[in-house]
C-alpha cells in the first residue's frame, strides 16, 4: 500500500515537471529591448553551459560559442547595423510604421542587450552540411531555453551572417588554431539579456505544419 502511495506521489512530481517544461516551451519568445543590468559570470556560465549538452551528429559537439560583451559587444553593433540597411525596405513593406520604427531601433542598439553569442561550427567534411548546421542550432535552442528559465531574454538573429567574413576578421578567427580556423563557420547568433519588455508570443501556425503518416 506504501509503495504504491509514493508510486502515486512520483508520478504526480513527474507529471508536474513535464507540464513546467512544456510551459517553459511555450513561454519562451524573442526579447528585443533590454535593461541596461549585466550578466553576472556565474548566470551566463550556466546558460552557455546548457548549449554543450545539446545532441550531435556522431556526438561530434561540433558547436563554438564566442562571447562578446563589454566594448567588443558594442564595437559588433556594426555589423547588426549594416544588416539593417541590406533589408530595411524589404521590411518597409511587410511591418506596420510602429513596429518598422522598433525593429529599426533594435538592430541599431540590440535592444540594450549586454551579450551577444556567436554560434559556430566546427564543420566535419564526413558529415553532410545539415548535420553540423542543425547540431549548433539546437545547442542555441537550449541556450536560449535555459536564458527563459534564468528570467533572462534572448532573441536569435541570422541576418548578421550577411557579414560572416568580417565578423570572423573582427573575432580574430585568423589567429586561431590551423585546424579549426579551416572549419569554423558562423551559423547563427543570440542576443541575451534581462528583458525590459513583455512582448506578447506571435501565434503558433498549426495548418500544415504537422503531417502523421502510419502507412
Amino acid at each position: 500500500m506504501l509503495e504504491t502511495e509514493a508510486s502515486k506521489c512520483l508520478q504526480v512530481k513527474n507529471v508536474y515537471k513535464h507540464k513546467s517544461f512544456y510551459d517553459l516551451v511555450k513561454n519562451r519568445k524573442s526579447i528585443r529591448s533590454y535593461k541596461e543590468d549585466l550578466i553576472d559570470a556565474e548566470t551566463l556560465d550556466r546558460i552557455i553551459e546548457a548549449g554543450l549538452h545539446a545532441p550531435s551528429g556522431k556526438n561530434e559537439q561540433n558547436w563554438r560559442f564566442i562571447v562578446l560583451s563589454g566594448q567588443k559587444k558594442e564595437d559588433y553593433l556594426q555589423f547588426s547595423q549594416k544588416a539593417w540597411l541590406k533589408q530595411k525596405d524589404i521590411l518597409k513593406d511587410k511591418l506596420k510604421p510602429s513596429l518598422y520604427k522598433f525593429t529599426e531601433r533594435f538592430f541599431y542598439t540590440l535592444g540594450g542587450a549586454p551579450v551577444v553569442v556567436l554560434c559556430y561550427s566546427a564543420s566535419n567534411s564526413n558529415f553532410v552540411e545539415f548535420t553540423n548546421v542543425g547540431s549548433v542550432f539546437m545547442a542555441m535552442q537550449n541556450i536560449m531555453l535555459s536564458a527563459t528559465i534564468e528570467g533572462l531574454g534572448s532573441c536569435s538573429m541570422g541576418a548578421p551572417l550577411i557579414f560572416k567574413n568580417e565578423i570572423d576578421k573582427f573575432i580574430g578567427k585568423e589567429y586561431f588554431e590551423e585546424e579549426e580556423k579551416k572549419s569554423l563557420e558562423l551559423v547563427g547568433t543570440i542576443v541575451l539579456g534581462w528583458p525590459g519588455h513583455n512582448p506578447p508570443k506571435g501565434e503558433r501556425k498549426k495548418d500544415f505544419r504537422v503531417r502523421k503518416i502510419s502507412s
